[in-house]
């Protein structure tokens, strides 16, 4: 602990030690066998060098304990410090005093000497002894190989000064020569200063070295990396603009500030929603206060971009008329009331109501019906533009609601993209293959698709991307989709659907007269050319090249046809007039691939046709049933779902428990096997449509009473005879109608759907609705043949069966 100096009166003879002006200094400590200069300011200090000069140039150097205190006190200067000598004192024009001092020794202040002009102290020298143990002359050369290594990282050191460091011999002098070259702290070189024992100080100054050492070199490897960031920065920068002002001279591209203020001017000019508004004026700060070239810029600029291209209160103007509107659709359209129907609906409420939400119409039908082609004869008849997007094959959710901003390359989902393409808020939106989307571990995107569907929502649709809410109310939205069970039920909820069943015969007539041939015609290079298809020329075609609900195929063959002709202009060079007859019709599309009409040319023991529906149309389904001598065992083949396989079960015990009114044995069912087959079996077959048309074929196998071969039926059985309704019916019969049926068998509860029937095809076609299987076996079977239509081989002898022959009567109940 040292001891605080007394303060003595100039005149005090009681003063020990040499008296000598004391000159305070800040953020320096003076060692001994040190040269330093000094600039000097405080009148004190000034006065002090100055006495100094005027005696024998003796000062007393000592460090203020602190260097911010311009007037410092006795209490706030180190009691401990270094007796110097002044070589030199230069007045400056400033008043300020440079002075250059060499250290002595080290001293001590014993007392201050009362002095108004200036410190005075009465100083005490501090005797050093040389240590010349083992221990500071292993320190010694420990401190001067640290020097030198310090001295080859930090060029700002000389040779000579190593030179000189390495020769001096005495461990105090080359303690304090060394301190005097670092940088060390202020309180470390006063700590060095105040360690009287040279051993002492060299193993506090080795450590300080050290340290400073691996502070350089940690200095050097962080201004090494910001110097190689900034020079590849600065490379970047100086390429990029090379690059601009070269483009700049091509007229390529504008000035950062003028795209800048481009920028500005179309988020002015853009009308968007306040929010919107909002928003965009935030992220253009942001901009203006990035580098150009940065990623983020980039993210935020295109992020502008997008708000600023979308059709936020543009729209197109809807055109009302609803005369020229069916004008429109039925130019486009053969056909198709329903649809034509609804859209006319809802052009008489838009007239009157001038604002009402979008409504969401669903298309469903087989392929090939028109179902995209009359979403874009909507939009021309309501000057509408048209927008249309494929949903077969979407899984991942971003597809409908975007990718949120966090996310590299994210962008807004498909209807904010098709809204930006086609540029007004108001489009017709078609939803294409709305069945055919699927889902994964990526999210559901037809429970994405809800909120845009929704009549109660969509008002504020709000894209990932966007971060918006926008307003999806005006646009008109029709969906397709082949089935409708293959379409979720909460989105079903939010639609309006419209079935599109298929087209008659009479139809797909006039739609390849009126649409395709003219097409096809074009669509090959055959303008010019004389081409005349004659009617029966078409019905061979729709009758023997395709089979199917929609008019897809049969614009194919129209098409082949068409090239057929270009080939022969272009290679024998004819021209003329072009005649298509129903025998040159071969000619061109080769022989015949359907039989028109399926029905037998016989009528058949135990082969029944009944109806199915499918994803294209309606089909025939022919249900054959033979009976063996067996166990009573019973086998279903035809590739059949569980739903049929139960409709088999339940035929065979209507069967069993109507074998008095069938007049048959009471134990024929142990006496022989029963198979029932659908052919084609590699096609899945499933479906509660198809129980009486088994039961019909296994009454007719037990029986020995043929099936009329022109009549079809669909229905679905009890245990008690009742059949039961079927989904499906206009497709069903309209099948039934290609494969020149003449009678149909409906469910009674199937009556009302005769409606939506075309009048042409009820007129060729007797439909008869039933109640009870009793009904359907007797318009079904006929009376028991006398040998002319039953084959030998099919044939069972008729006592082992029946109890005597008889004709069934028809009944509505069974008790």
């Amino acid at each position: 602990m040292i001891n605080l100096p007394k303060i003595l009166r100039k005149d005090d003879d009681e003063a020990p030690g040499t008296v000598l002006p004391l000159l305070p200094l800040r953020d320096i400590v003076v060692f001994p066998h040190m040269v330093a200069p000094l600039f000097v300011g405080r009148t004190k200090s000034v006065n002090a060098l100055a006495d100094a000069m005027n005696s024998e140039k003796s000062v007393f150097l000592a460090t203020q304990k602190k260097a911010g205190i311009d007037s410092p006190k006795e209490k706030d200067i180190s009691s401990i410090g270094t007796i110097g000598h002044v070589l030199q004192l230069l007045r400056l024009p400033d008043g300020t005093v440079k002075a250059l001092v060499e250290g002595k020794s080290r001293g001590r202040i014993v007392s201050f000497v009362q002095n108004e002009s200036f410190f005075q102290v009465a100083v005490e020298p501090m005797a050093e002894a040389d240590d010349d143990n083992p221990e500071s002359v292993a320190l010694c050369r420990a401190v001067i190989e640290s020097f030198e290594e310090y001295a080859r990282i930090n060029k700002n050191i000389s040779k000579d000064l190593v030179s000189n460091v390495s020769g001096i011999t005495g461990p105090s002098k080359l303690a304090d020569t060394v301190a005097a070259h670092f940088s060390f702290k202020i309180t470390d070189k006063q700590a060095l200063l105040e360690t009287v024992s040279p051993t002492e100080r060299l193993a506090l100054l080795l450590r300080l070295v050290k340290m400073e050492i691996e502070v350089f070199r940690m200095d050097q490897r962080i201004k090494g990396r910001v110097k190689d960031q900034m020079e590849k920065t600065q490379k970047q920068y100086y390429l990029n603009e090379q690059m601009r002002a070269i483009k700049k001279e091509m007229g390529g591209e504008d000035d950062p500030a003028e795209e800048l203020l481009e920028l500005e001017k179309r988020i002015r000019r853009k009308r968007m929603s306040k929010e919107a508004r909002t928003k965009v004026d935030q992220e253009f700060k942001k901009l203006r206060q990035m580098t150009p070239m940065s990623a983020e810029a980039t993210v935020v600029r295109n992020y502008i971009d997008w708000i600023i291209s979308l059709p936020w209160l543009e729209k197109s103007k809807i055109r009302n008329d609803i005369v020229e509107a069916e004008k429109i659709l039925n130019e486009d359209h053969y056909g198709l009331e329903k649809p034509k129907e609804r859209i006319l609906e809802y052009l008489a409420v838009q007239t009157l109501a001038k604002k009402i939400r979008g409504p969401i119409l669903c298309l469903v039908g087989p392929p090939g019906v028109g179902k995209t082609s009359i979403a874009k004869s909507v939009a021309r008849a309501t000057g509408r533009k048209f927008v249309r997007l494929s949903l077969g094959g979407v899984r991942d959710e971003a597809e409908i609601r975007g990718h949120r901003r966090t996310y590299i390359g994210a962008m807004p989902g498909k209807i904010i993209q098709s809204l930006k393409k086609v540029g007004v808020s108001n489009p017709v939106f078609c939803l294409d293959e709305v069945d055919k989307m699927s889902m994964d571990f990526r999210g559901d995107p037809s429970a994405a698709l809800l909120e845009v569907l929704d009549p109660e929502q969509n008002y504020s649709f709000n894209d990932h991307y966007l971060d918006l809410d926008y307003d999806l109310t005006n646009i008109l939205f029709i969906t397709t989709a082949n089935t409708l069970p293959d379409i979720p039920l909460p989105l079903q909820d939010r639609m309006e659907i419209i079935r599109l069943p298929g087209y008659t015969e009479y139809e797909k007539y006039n739609i390849a007269k009126a649409f395709l041939i003219s097409k096809q015609v074009k669509a090959n290079g055959l303008t010019g050319q004389d081409i005349q298809v004659s009617k029966n020329a078409y019905l061979s075609i729709i009758r023997h090249y395709t089979r199917e609900a929609g008019v897809r195929n049969l614009e194919r063959e129209i098409a082949s046809i068409c090239r057929k002709i270009a080939r022969d202009i272009v290679k024998n060079k004819a021209d003329g007039t072009f005649r298509i007859t129903e025998k040159s019709v071969q000619k061109y599309l080769g022989p015949l691939r359907f039989r028109f009409g399926q029905v037998e040319e016989k009528d058949q023991i135990g082969l029944a046709t009944g109806l199915a529906w499918t994803q294209v149309g309606g089909e025939l389904l022919s249900v054959e049933t033979l009976i063996m001598p067996g166990k009573g065992r019973l086998t279903v083949t035809g590739k059949l779902g569980d739903v049929m396989k139960e409709s088999a079960q339940a035929a065979v015990s209507y069967v069993r428990s109507r074998s008095a009114d069938l007049n048959l044995a009471d134990d024929f069912y142990n006496k022989f096997d029963i198979h029932i087959h659908v052919p084609e079996g590699a096609i899945p077959k499933d479906g509660p449509s198809a129980g009486i048309a088994m039961c019909s074929s296994l009454a007719s196998a037990f029986t020995r009473r043929p099936v009329h071969r022109d009549l079809a039926m669909t229905g679905e059985i009890t245990l008690r005879g009742r059949v039961l309704p079927i989904g499906g019916l206009k497709e069903k019969i309209l099948a039934a109608h290609r494969g020149g049926i003449r009678k149909i068998l409906i469910p009674k509860e199937n009556e009302k759907d005769l409606r939506d029937i075309p009048a042409v095809i009820s007129k060729q076609v007797e439909i008869v609705p039933v109640e009870h299987m009793d009904e359907v076996l007797f318009h079904a079977l006929m009376p028991t043949p006398e040998g002319g239509d039953v084959k030998k081989e099919d044939s069972i002898p008729l006592e082992i069966i029946s109890k005597e022959s008889g004709e069934l009567e028809p009944r509505t109940s069974i008790n």
